[in-house]
C-alpha cells in the first residue's frame, strides 16, 4: 500500500521564498557561527582538514606494515618516505569503499567520484552531475567559516578526461570534490594562480562581484533562515526517502546562507577592533613563521606536486582556509618518466603478477606517498601553540581502488596523518577495522569538529577506534 505525503502550499512557499530571494547564494556554504568574543584568543588552534588523492589502488604486500609491533620499526617499502613521522600517523587494515553495482563497467569513473562523497551516482540521471555533496565541502560549509578561503581543491592536472563508461559523466572521472549533488568543484592546478588566492590577489571582475554580494549578504534576516531549517527539519521526517534527499540538498543551501551571514558578522567584528587599534591576530610569537613558496621552472612531476604541497601548508599555516583536497593524479594515462619508465601509471597496474609490472605500480606508489611525506613532514616541522601545525590538522592520503589489477574496492588504502587537535590517536596500524568508506569520513569529519546532521554516505556508524583511549 503506498502513501501520499501532502505538504501545505503554504509552508513549500515559505521556505522557497527564501531560496529565491537569495538566488545568488548557492555557492556561499562557507561558514559557521562565531563563538564568543572575536577578540578572545582561542584555547587552542583550529583543526585543519586535508585529502590526498592517488587513483589505481596499491600493491598490498609492500603497502600494508607486516605487523603491529614492526609498524614504526620496519615500515613496508610504500611508508619507508614517511620515517620519522609514522609516530603521527594512523593507519586503518579493512575500510571497503562504496559496491559500485549497477556501473560494474565503470571502476574508474567512481574510483575519485566516491572517494568523498561514499554514495553512487543516481543509474537514472547517468549523463549528468547527480552524486552528493562531498566531505570536503561538508567541512567546508562548516570550518571553513572564518577563513578567506572556505576551501583550497588542487589538482596535478586539468580535469579534463573523456571516456563513457556505462554512460556516465565525464566529470566523475577527474573531479572528488561536489559543492552539491549536482556541483562538481573544479580544481586549480597552476601553482601560480593558487599562491596569487592566498595572497590575496583578485582581478577587479572578481572584486566587483563580491562587492555586489556583500551588499546582498549584509540585508539577510537570521530569524527567517532559523524558521525555514527549524520547519524543513519538521516536514522531513513526514516524507518518502526520494523527497528527504531533496529537501536535504535544500537544507544544505539554506545551511549555507546562515554560515554565511555568521561569517560576515564576524569579519564586521574584526574590522571594527582593527580599527579601534585592536589587533586580532591569532599567532602567537613562537609560532613559525608563515614558509616560502618557490615556483618550480621545470617540469618534474616531483617538483610540481611539493610546490602544491607547500601551497597547502601555507594555507592551513596562515588560517587561509581549513579544508583541502589535491587530486595527485587522476585515472587517465599519466605516467611518471623521472622514475626511469614511461608506462602510463593504468597500463601498469593491470599487472596479472607479471614482475616489471608489479615493480613499477609499487614505484608509482612510494613515489606519490612521498610527496605527502614531505607536505606531512613539513608540518612537523613548523610550530604552532604548544605543539606542531600537524598537531592540529588531520591530513588523509588515499586511493579509490585496493587494488587495481582485479579492480577491488574490499579493502581500500588509507594513511591519516596528524592528532587533528587531540582527537586522533597516531603512532598505531590498526589491522581489523571493520567499516567503509562513509563511517571514516564521518568519523574524521567527527574529528575535525564538524556537525554532521546525518552520515556519509553508505556510512553506518563512527569508528570510534580511532580516537584517543577512554
Amino acid at each position: 500500500m503506498s502513501t501520499t505525503h501532502l505538504i501545505d502550499r503554504r509552508t513549500c512557499l515559505k521556505g522557497l521564498g527564501v531560496a529565491l530571494a537569495l538566488p545568488l547564494f548557492d555557492s556561499m556554504g562557507w561558514a559557521e557561527p562565531a563563538r564568543g568574543d572575536a577578540k578572545e584568543k582561542p584555547a587552542k588552534p583550529p583543526v585543519r582538514l586535508g585529502f590526498m588523492y592517488m587513483p589505481h589502488g596499491v600493491i598490498m604486500d609492500q603497502f600494508w606494515p607486516a605487523s603491529p609491533e614492526t609498524y614504526l620499526s620496519a615500515p613496508p617499502p610504500a611508508l619507508e618516505s614517511l620515517r620519522g613521522v609514522l609516530g603521527q600517523c594512523l593507519l586503518m587494515k579493512g575500510i571497503s569503499g562504496v559496491p559500485i553495482s549497477p556501473f560494474n563497467g565503470a571502476p574508474h569513473a567512481l574510483e575519485l567520484s566516491t572517494w568523498l562523497t561514499a554514495t553512487l551516482p543516481d543509474s537514472n540521471r547517468r549523463s549528468q552531475i547527480a552524486i552528493s555533496i562531498s566531505a570536503d565541502q561538508i567541512a567546508a560549509n562548516s570550518i571553513g567559516a572564518l577563513t578567506a578561503l572556505p576551501s583550497l581543491e588542487l589538482a596535478t592536472m586539468p580535469q579534463t578526461h573523456k571516456e563513457n563508461q556505462e554512460g556516465l559523466n565525464e566529470g566523475y572521472y577527474s573531479h572528488c570534490s561536489f559543492r552539491s549533488a549536482t556541483q562538481a568543484v573544479p580544481a586549480e592546478t597552476n601553482p601560480r594562480t593558487v599562491l596569487n588566492r592566498l595572497v590575496g590577489k583578485r582581478d577587479r571582475a572578481s572584486r566587483g562581484r563580491r562587492a555586489g554580494q556583500n551588499a546582498r549578504d549584509d540585508a539577510l534576516n537570521r530569524q527567517m533562515l532559523d524558521l525555514v531549517l527549524g520547519g524543513a527539519k519538521d516536514l522531513r521526517r513526514t516524507l518518502p526517502r526520494d523527497d528527504q534527499q531533496k529537501l536535504d540538498e535544500y537544507l544544505d543551501g539554506v545551511r549555507s546562507v546562515e554560515r554565511r551571514i555568521a561569517a560576515i558578522e564576524f569579519r564586521q567584528k574584526e574590522a571594527a577592533l582593527e580599527k579601534a587599534g585592536v589587533s586580532t591576530s591569532k599567532r602567537n610569537a613562537s609560532d613559525s613563521p608563515p614558509i616560502e613558496i618557490k615556483i618550480p621552472l621545470g617540469d618534474k612531476r616531483s617538483e610540481y606536486m611539493q610546490v602544491m604541497c607547500d601551497l597547502n601548508v601555507l594555507a592551513f599555516q596562515t588560517d587561509t582556509t581549513r579544508v583541502s583536497t589535491y587530486i595527485g593524479s587522476t585515472p587517465n594515462g599519466v605516467s611518471y618518466p623521472e622514475l626511469g619508465f614511461s608506462d602510463t601509471h593504468h597500463s601498469q597496474t593491470h599487472h596479472d603478477h607479471q614482475a616489471d609490472k608489479v615493480r613499477k605500480v609499487a614505484a608509482i606508489t612510494a613515489f606519490n606517498v612521498a610527496q605527502f611525506a614531505y607536505m606531512v613532514k613539513k608540518m612537523h616541522s613548523i610550530r604552532e601553540g604548544d605543539g606542531t601545525l600537524l598537531d592540529n590538522c588531520i591530513m588523509m592520503w588515499g586511493s579509490g581502488l585496493e587494488d587495481g589489477n582485479k579492480h577491488a574496492r574490499e579493502n581500500l588504502p588509507f594513511i591519516v596523518a596528524g592528532k587533528g587537535g587531540g582527537s586522533i590517536h597516531t603512532g598505531r596500524f590498526l589491522t581489523n577495522v571493520r567499516g567503509n568508506q562513509g563511517d571514516l569520513l564521518t568519523t574524521l569529519l567527527g574529528c575535525a569538529g564538524v556537525p554532521l546532521d546525518r552520515p556519509i554516505g553508505i556510512a553506518t556508524k563512527q569508528l570510534k577506534e580511532i580516537g584517543p583511549a577512554v
